[in-house]
């Protein structure tokens, strides 16, 4: 497939988990990606695997706190690729805690990125779109824990449930644009921001026993679904969250 048939994608939070999984699988699959992280990301892996599949592969700094860096990775991408047709806003930040010891800057810290930063990465995206009179696509990660209650993770599992209403109110918002808003709501995933929480083998065994296949879904799932959301052939499909649960919603 040539260059001029291609489709581009932006992905945030591409340097590891999910994003990774998700840059390779759609440079695999007929686009060229932007890899956006924050500076320092080690990208040049990724990219490499993106180009032996005939993809461009463009590494963007990206700091989802600073309203400038979003609006820069857009207009960085969409000159150096020739336009954007996905976003996927996957770049996100776990936290912890009891949630009578989170405190207010913790708070901060989590949405800035989470929500506030998905929020406005999702904005500027479509106001580019809007300006191009072009029609686009955005997949936002979102998480089963904004579905489900669960003990220490009272604010990650908040910034997710506001992602999922994000995503149902900006897909009526933008309709009339063509632009397609989704999402994807993961179990656990086993990614490298998820190693430390799963260290503990009871607590491991306890999340995994959560789902009724009894394992966990693999970053490429997750990939493999946002593609799915992603592809024009599904222009239909918009507002809808896609849990990739192994069945724990289904309880």
């Amino acid at each position: 497939m040539g260059t001029t048939s291609r489709r581009v994608a932006l992905v945030t939070g591409a340097a590891t988990g999910i994003g990774r999984a998700t840059a390779i699988d759609l440079a695999r699959h007929g686009y060229d990606v932007a890899m956006a992280d924050l500076p320092g990301q080690k990208l040049a892996e990724i990219a490499a695997e993106g180009e032996a599949a005939g993809a461009r592969m463009l590494a963007v700094e990206l700091d989802l706190r600073v309203l400038a860096s979003i609006e820069a990775a857009v207009e960085t991408t969409a000159g150096a690729l020739g336009g954007i047709d996905v976003l996927v806003n996957n770049a996100g930040t776990q936290l912890r805690g009891a949630a009578v010891d989170i405190d207010w800057d913790d708070w901060d810290r989590l949405m800035s990125v989470n929500l506030k930063g998905q929020y406005f990465m999702a904005t500027r995206f479509a106001r580019w779109c809007i300006a191009q009179d072009r029609p686009g696509a955005i997949v936002s990660t979102a998480s089963t824990h904004g579905f489900t209650g669960i003990a220490n993770q009272s604010v990650y599992g908040i910034s997710k449930g506001g992602v999922i209403q994000m995503t149902r109110m900006l897909a009526i918002e933008w309709a009339g644009h063509g632009i397609r808003v989704n999402a994807v709501a993961p179990a656990t995933v086993l990614t490298p921001s998820r190693a430390a929480a799963l260290a503990d083998p009871a607590r491991r065994q306890m999340m995994q026993d959560r789902l009724p296949t009894r394992r966990f879904p693999t970053a490429e799932e997750i990939a493999a679904a946002i593609r799915f959301l992603a592809d024009p052939e599904n222009a239909s499909v918009t507002g809808h969250i896609l849990p990739v649960d192994g069945g724990l919603l289904a309880v």
